[in-house]
Order: C-alpha cells, then structure tokens, then sequence
C-alpha cells in the first residue's frame, strides 16, 4: 500500500497527515485556515488521494506557518508513500479551467526539489489566505515531496478562482505523476537508474 503518516510539530504548529495515493478522493481537512481547507480537498478529490490533514498553528499571529507547515507535511507524506518511486509515471502535467481562470500545473517526481510559480494576483489574500502563501504552498511542498513544479495562472478574472484552478491542476497532475506504469515492472524511471 502506498500510504503515509506524517506528524510535524514545531514551536508554532502542530499537524497529523495521512495519505493514500491509491484512494477514492475522500478527505477531512482542518487546518483553521478556511480557504487552505478548500484547496487541500481540491487536491484530494482530483488527485483521487485519501488524505486527512488536522492541524493546530498560532493563527493569532497569522496563518503563515499554519499553511507552511501543511505544505511540508503534505510534501513530506507524498516522498514517504511514494518510497523509491519504482514504477511511477514520474512526469505529468494539467490544464484546469475555472470560469474566467485558466492553469497549468507540470509536475516531475524526479526526486530533486525545484518551483517555478508564475501568477498575478488582483487582491492580497483571499479569506485568511495572503495569495503570497499561495506561491510559498507551492515552493514548500515541492521541497519536501522532492519534486520539480512548474505552475502557472496563464490568466484569472477572480482570485478565488484562479487559486482553485491552480490547486485542482495540481491534485490532476500529482494524480497522474503517481501512478504505477504497468509497462516499467517496477523499475525506476530514470536512465540513471535512480531518482534523486
């Protein structure tokens, strides 16, 4: 089974992750941070991952460290299930239109941390949510899963849906990015012959 625990507790948060890759979508998600519960069960329903994420910050400061430390935890909980990537797809990329927003989000698993975030904001947060941590999300998950993202806002008439369209196309392509190639018999995607 391709799953996952992950508990991360700091001076400022404290958070429970647990994955299935191989799931249905279902999720149960508290954060604290209304708006990052919302985009953490757009990964799960369409990524089709089971993940629970429950986490405790000090939301009275802000919600910065809260959605950090969800990204790595998140990120962290991906690496452990995906353990020696043998047999995955490891590249895959997604469109995802939202009304008048539009994204793509190019994922590889290749084992070595790197962002690229491209987007334009109209406001600065969007519910407890600076849009500045959007891009952080993105950037601290991709250390922690070690994993190569390229995500782009190509255009967005609203900042809600922007974000969620950026969101949903990472759950696609992670979906995607994750599977078991029946063809490679459990060997490594990469010509080196290791991932890393």
């Amino acid at each position: 089974m391709r799953e996952a625990q992950v508990h991360r507790k700091t001076n400022e948060t404290e958070i429970q992750v647990k994955l299935n890759l191989d799931g249905s979508g279902e999720h149960h998600i508290q954060t604290g941070v209304g708006f990052l519960d919302h985009m953490l069960n757009h990964i799960a329903l369409h990524g089709m991952f089971d993940l629970e994420v429950e986490a405790v910050g000090d939301l009275e400061v802000d919600a910065h460290h809260t959605i950090e430390d969800c990204a790595l935890a998140l990120g962290e909980a991906f690496d452990r299930a995906l353990g020696q990537r043998q047999g995955i797809t490891r590249i895959a990329s997604a469109y995802v239109p939202m009304d008048g927003a539009l994204s793509r989000v190019v994922v590889d698993l290749s084992g070595r941390p790197y962002t690229v975030f491209q987007a334009t904001w109209q406001g600065d947060a969007i519910g407890q949510m600076p849009v500045s941590m959007i891009r952080h999300f993105f950037s601290s998950f991709s250390t922690t899963s070690r994993s190569n993202i390229h995500a782009h806002l190509l255009y967005s008439e609203d900042d809600h849906h922007g974000a969620e369209a950026l969101f949903k196309a990472l759950g696609r392509a992670l979906d995607e990015a994750t599977r078991i190639e029946p063809r490679r018999e459990g060997s490594v995607p990469s010509t080196k012959g290791s991932l890393g």
